[in-house]
C-alpha cells in the first residue's frame, strides 16, 4: 500500500513539474526556417568532415562552427537562441530537421553521381590507353617480322 501510494506521488509529481515548461520568447534576431535549414546542413557536413579530417582543418587553422556562423552573418548566441525557440515546437522543428535530412541526401546524392561520372572516365580512359598499347605492341611485333 505505501509502495503504491508512493509512487502515485511520484507520477503525479513528474506531471506537475513538467506542467509549466513555458516557450521561449521569440527571439528578435530569429533565424528564418530555411536559413536554420542552411546552418544546420552545414553544421551536418562540417561534423562529418571534422570527424575525417579533423588534424587537416586544425593545421589550416579552420573552426568549423565559427566558419559557419561567419559565413551566415550570425553569431552563437542567434543560432543558440533559435535553436531553442524552434525545438519547442515540435512540429516545426521535425519539417526543419526534415528539411535538412533532405538537403543532406540531395548533396550526397549529386557528389556520388559526380564520383561515379569521374570513376566511368577513368575506366574509359584505362581501356583506351590499353587499346592502345595493344595497337602498339602489334605494330612493334609486325615490325619485328618483316
Amino acid at each position: 500500500m505505501k509502495h503504491s501510494s508512493l509512487l502515485y506521488f511520484l507520477v503525479l509529481t513528474l506531471f506537475v513539474s513538467c506542467y509549466d515548461i513555458e516557450k521561449p520568447e521569440k527571439p528578435k534576431d530569429l533565424l528564418s526556417e530555411d536559413k536554420m535549414v542552411d546552418v544546420l546542413v552545414e553544421i551536418s557536413i562540417m561534423s562529418s568532415a571534422k570527424g575525417i579530417n579533423k588534424r587537416i582543418l586544425e593545421n589550416n587553422g579552420i573552426k568549423p562552427v565559427e566558419y559557419i556562423y561567419k559565413k551566415h552573418g550570425i553569431d552563437s548566441m542567434q543560432f543558440v537562441n533559435s535553436n531553442t525557440y524552434y525545438s519547442h515546437d515540435i512540429e516545426v522543428y521535425d519539417k526543419i530537421y526534415d528539411k535538412v535530412k533532405d538537403s543532406v541526401t540531395k548533396l550526397r546524392d549529386k557528389y556520388k553521381a559526380i564520383q561515379n561520372k569521374e570513376k566511368k572516365k577513368k575506366e574509359k580512359e584505362k581501356k583506351e590507353l590499353k587499346k592502345a598499347e595493344l595497337k602498339l605492341d602489334q605494330n612493334l611485333l609486325e615490325k619485328e617480322t618483316n
